[in-house]
């Protein structure tokens, strides 16, 4: 147990050093950081979604943004599409899991919105179908990924991928950069 407990922490580490020195991901980084400040500072949202683990880092970045994150500032608009249980479930019932999330992003996204994703796999039906659903609204799109983006990666803006191929691993770099993107985000709006 005990080399198992040092093998993970090591590949936590590795995954931290390998975003240390990726200066592609920080510069992908500072244009989400950009594309999330210029929506809300015209009036729009940002609009959260992911399955499973990914939907509740989704809840947890929104509710960064619409509480704050770490200095006392305005709300900011904000939703997770995870959250709405009857929309889920009407949504899956009526029209299939794959639209769970394409419907509330026709519903709710305007043009200057922004759609930020989390996908471990990079290839969620139903992240794909709300990626595709944005740009037929002009809603910009930000992906947090693994190392291969794979099909979200290539509909996506802007593309925040984790030099991970191990799910535990992309995760936690999701949680990193979320967290990077709300704080950073959060000052601009600071008085």
């Amino acid at each position: 147990m005990q080399k198992d407990i040092q093998n993970s922490l090591e590949a936590s580490r590795q995954m931290v050093e390998q975003c240390l020195a990726d200066q592609a991901l920080q510069a992908a980084l500072v244009k989400a950081v950009d594309c999330c400040v210029n929506a809300l500072k015209s009036g729009g949202k940002l609009m959260f979604a992911g399955n499973g683990g990914s939907a509740a880092e989704a809840q947890h970045f929104s509710a960064e943004m619409v509480g704050r994150f770490l200095i006392e500032r305005k709300p900011l608009a904000s939703v997770a599409l995870s959250t709405d249980t009857s929309a889920l479930t009407a949504i899956g019932n009526d029209y299939g899991y794959d639209q769970v999330f394409s419907r509330q992003v026709e519903a709710l996204g305007r043009s200057g919105d922004v759609l930020i994703v989390l996908s471990t796999s990079g290839r969620s039906k139903n992240i794909l179908a709300a990626m595709r659903a944005a740009a037929a609204l002009g809603v910009a799109t930000i992906a947090f990924t693994g190392r291969e983006p794979r099909e979200i990666g290539a509909l996506a803006d802007v593309v925040l991928n984790v030099p991970s191929s191990h799910t535990p691993q992309i995760q936690e770099g999701h949680l990193i950069l979320g967290h990077l993107l709300c704080g950073l985000v959060e000052t601009q709006f600071t008085s």
